[in-house]
This record gives C-alpha cells, sequence and structure tokens, in this order.
C-alpha cells in the first residue's frame, strides 16, 4: 500500500528522549512554525505563541527546576542525580520551546476551543520537524506552572497559559512503541 509522505511522519512519529549535540538548522525549525502557524482553529483566534528559549532563559530556570526535583523525589535516594537529571532535561536538549496557549476567562467554551487548537499547532511543529529528520519530546511537568516559567518567557498568567516545553534535536535513538489496533480505538455506528 502506498503511503504518503505525510501518512508516514504521523504513523512513525515517536518520542524522543536523547539527541545528538547537532544543532537544528533555523530553516527546519521556521518550517515547523509554518506548519504550527496553519493549524486549524475555530474563529481564527490563532492563540498559540512558541517561546524558544536560549541559554540564557534557561539557565533562569535551574533555581526552579532544582527546588521541583528535590520536592519530587524527595525519599528516593540520590536526589542529587535525579536533579542533575532534570537539569539536563532543559539545559541538553539543541532547541527548547515553551508552548502558550491563551486564555478567556470569562469564555470557557472560547478556552477550551483554543487549547484544543494550540495542541494541534503544537503537534503539526512536531510533525513538520519530524518529517525533516528532527526529533522531539512534548513535557508537562510542574514547571509548566511555575511562576518563575511566567516570568522567564514574559508572559502573564492571566492572559496565557503553558501548556507545556518541547524538546527538540536530532535522535540519538529512536524508540519503538507498541500502539492499540486499529479495531480497539475505532467503532463504526449505524
Amino acid at each position: 500500500m502506498w503511503m504518503s509522505g505525510i501518512q508516514e511522519a504521523i504513523t512513525s512519529r515517536r518520542t524522543i528522549y536523547r539527541y545528538s549535540s547537532e544543532e537544528v538548522d533555523s530553516r527546519i525549525l521556521e518550517m515547523g512554525f509554518e506548519a504550527a502557524r496553519n493549524a486549524p482553529c475555530h474563529k481564527n483566534t490563532h492563540p498559540w505563541k512558541f517561546y524558544v528559549m536560549g541559554r540564557d532563559s534557561r539557565n533562569t530556570l535551574i533555581p526552579e527546576i532544582k527546588s521541583l526535583a528535590v520536592k519530587k523525589y524527595a525519599g528516593e535516594g540520590d536526589s542529587g542525580e535525579m536533579v542533575t537529571r532534570a537539569i539536563d532535561k532543559i539545559l541538553s536538549p539543541p532547541v527548547l520551546i515553551c508552548v502558550t496557549t491563551a486564555l478567556s476567562p470569562n469564555d470557557s467554551f472560547r478556552e477550551e476551543e483554543d487549547y484544543a487548537a494550540t495542541v494541534c499547532a503544537t503537534h503539526n511543529l512536531i510533525l513538520s520537524l519530524w518529517g525533516n529528520g528532527v526529533g522531539s519530546q512534548w513535557s508537562t511537568g510542574a514547571i509548566t506552572r511555575s511562576d518563575l516559567a511566567y516570568s522567564t518567557i514574559g508572559a502573564m498568567k492571566d492572559r496565557e497559559r503553558i501548556i507545556g516545553f518541547i524538546k527538540i534535536g536530532y535522535p540519538d535513538e529512536i524508540p519503538s512503541k507498541s500502539k492499540k489496533g486499529i479495531g480497539e480505538i475505532r467503532t463504526y455506528l449505524p
């Protein structure tokens, strides 16, 4: 069966946890943002923002990353190793992007639709990158609720919500994953 490039990108994409040190070409990132920009969104609100974080902004997060890791791994043995790992997750990917969606405090339905649109935009970005040989991991840990994260990217919590950090780079390895069968996720109704 013939498979289009888009179908291939969708079905072969995997979350990447380890990256090579190779820099990601800015043209590939810009193509990804173009794909994100063209995601569907009801009422054309375009609620997403992508903050590409350089070394300085990443380093600003380190005190909060340390604090969150100490809390998370308290009582689990060598928390120092876990703190080092947590910091490495922010510093080591060649590219780190913080993704936000617009908030509509007086319109919960609009806010839900905007969140869904931002997820679509983020996935378009991820698929575009994957189609160009670049992997990613979408992370939604406690740092997404941190006041320091908001101030680092210059976002106001009453106007934007951080929905995740996208780690991006060329895969060091591509993990295999098993997926549910189509019959387990799809039902035809009369």
